[in-house]
């Protein structure tokens, strides 16, 4: 993960269970990264699933909306960093090149200096 300390991270525990609940993470860090924040969305836990290959593009929080893959382009490409938990993705029996996107893949001493230093950390 990069040296500065982030502004903001978002440790993203909710998975496809509650999906009316996960764009608003997204709209949150894509909001505080388009107003020069660094940004940092930590999946772990139940939301590693939506890392893995078709996952996120076959949930719809809502009926006839986006799919949650939208959500997540409309972060990265405001600048948002996303990372894994390594521990999360064994945990769900997923392995790296199951994911569909190409985060980072922490294990949580490698990921905590840098969460633990941001300026607020929010849990989802």
């Amino acid at each position: 993960m990069e040296q500065k300390a982030p502004d903001l991270v978002i440790i993203l525990l909710t998975g496809k269970e509650n999906p009316k609940r996960l764009p608003s993470a997204f709209f949150l860090a894509s909001t505080a990264a388009a107003e020069d924040m660094k940004v940092v969305v930590y999946f772990t836990g139940p939301s590693t699933e939506l890392l893995k290959k078709g996952v996120a593009d076959s949930i719809y929080p809502m009926e006839g909306g986006q799919p949650l893959s939208y959500f997540i382009k409309l972060a990265l490409d405001n600048g948002v960093q996303m990372v894994a938990c390594k521990q999360s993705l064994d945990l769900n029996g997923m392995k790296e090149e199951d994911l569909a996107y190409s985060f980072p893949v922490l294990t949580p001493t490698q990921a905590l200096p840098t969460l633990g230093a941001a300026g607020r950390v929010v849990t989802w």
